[in-house]
């Protein structure tokens, strides 16, 4: 299937120029066939599709919540993920254990395929900390706020994974991928090339995750680049390929067939998730300055949630009480997270120390102490 999606303000590519856009679920919720990955989508049972239909209520009830506590002031900001949660979704679950994910600060929804609870999301954008979870235990790395640095962590970490022998040994549980997460207006940025050299250079066992949702904040994809992005690659050695974000088996089929080859050992790859952002780059942002609403009443009708509830509803054997279980879960959580993030203490500010680095440091022990007596001072002066 050849795209000829037109977006954003200005001229798109023309359609011979376009890539092929691998899609297996059509904006109606029909299947389609897609070549040479039937075979992983084949795999997917109706319990799995309605498993990923749950991911995805889940995750934009958790979305829809921090942007709804960022306006009421619980939040200092949040970067909704509003329409991208097939691409999140699909990667996430098509990922394996031993794999390490490294995110922009807009992967919620990976996030909670790799067992990161909501809360401590929100602890972040609250404040709370600088990340609060262990990216060893859920190899998931804390987000990454510069623009494109997550490319470079994903790639060193990579290499460092070639290196130790943990890729092509054929072991399911040993050999591992790194994903690298990042948006259309990431790949303007120098990091991205420079990890785009070092992974083509070394054979690295990447895999490059771009999630194009049509704006880099007010410029439009057409802007930023005058070829695909799933082509950006290509002159490094690294090959990519463009799927329809907004379709949940494609993203999760094509995610499981390069993720395997990439720890196989076959080199780097790249995929654009073709999506849209439908809602605000962050809660600071006013989309309605840059893009008409004619754009979002398009994307709406490709919205996955939909999509994947009318293939369920049309071709599997499942029960209007399955999505009221589910819209009732997600309004369970929603009140938890609502409760935890509003009742979170306030951190101990002498915490800011504690993990600087793995081992004391008598530099951060020296800047310990004189914070400690900073802080006395104002006790000393009745100001406490």
């Amino acid at each position: 299937m050849t795209s000829n999606i037109s977006v954003g303000t200005g001229t798109a590519h023309s359609q011979s120029s376009e890539p092929r856009m691998i899609q297996m679920l059509t904006e109606d919720g029909n299947r389609v066939e897609s070549g040479e990955y039937d075979a992983f989508a084949a795999e997917l049972t109706d319990e799995d599709l309605r498993g990923f239909y749950r991911d995805m209520v889940l995750v934009r009830r958790i979305d829809a919540e921090g942007a709804a506590l960022q306006r009421q002031g619980q939040l200092g900001l949040w970067a909704p993920m509003f329409g991208q949660e097939a691409a999140q979704i699909g990667m996430g679950r098509a990922a394996r254990p031993q794999d390490f994910v490294f995110p922009t600060y807009r992967e919620h929804g990976l996030a909670y395929t790799r067992g990161v609870e909501p809360e401590t999301l929100l602890g972040m954008f609250r404040g709370q900390d600088h990340g609060g979870w262990d990216p060893q235990e859920h190899r998931f790395h804390t987000y990454t706020i510069v623009i494109g640095s997550q490319t470079l962590h994903a790639t060193g970490y990579a290499m460092g994974v070639s290196m130790d022998g943990d890729v092509g040994t054929g072991d399911l549980e040993r050999d591992t991928a790194a994903i690298a997460c990042f948006g259309d207006g990431a790949t303007s940025q120098g990091d991205v090339s420079e990890a785009l050299t070092f992974a083509g250079a070394f054979h690295a066992p990447v895999l490059f995750f771009c999630q194009n949702n049509q704006w880099a904040i007010s410029e439009p994809t057409h802007v930023q680049s005058a070829a695909p992005l799933c082509k950006r690659g290509e002159g490094f050695g690294v090959p990519g390929l463009r799927v329809d974000g907004n379709d949940i088996i494609a993203m999760y089929a094509v995610a499981r067939a390069s993720l395997d080859s990439v720890r196989a050992g076959n080199g780097p790859m790249l995929i654009e998730a073709f999506t849209y952002r439908r809602g605000a780059h962050t809660t600071a942002d006013d989309p309605t300055k840059y893009r008409d609403a004619a754009e979002e009443e398009i994307w709406e009708d490709r919205d996955p949630l939909k999509r994947l509830k009318a293939y369920l509803d049309n071709h599997t054997e499942t029960s209007a009480e399955f999505f009221a279980e589910v819209d009732a879960e997600a309004d369970t959580l929603a009140a938890r997270i609502r409760h935890n993030c509003m009742t979170m203490e306030d951190p101990d500010p002498v915490e800011m120390f504690a993990h600087v680095t793995s081992e004391p440091h008598p530099l951060v022990d020296e800047e310990r102490a004189e914070f400690l007596a900073y802080q006395a001072s104002f006790a000393d002066a009745g100001e406490a």
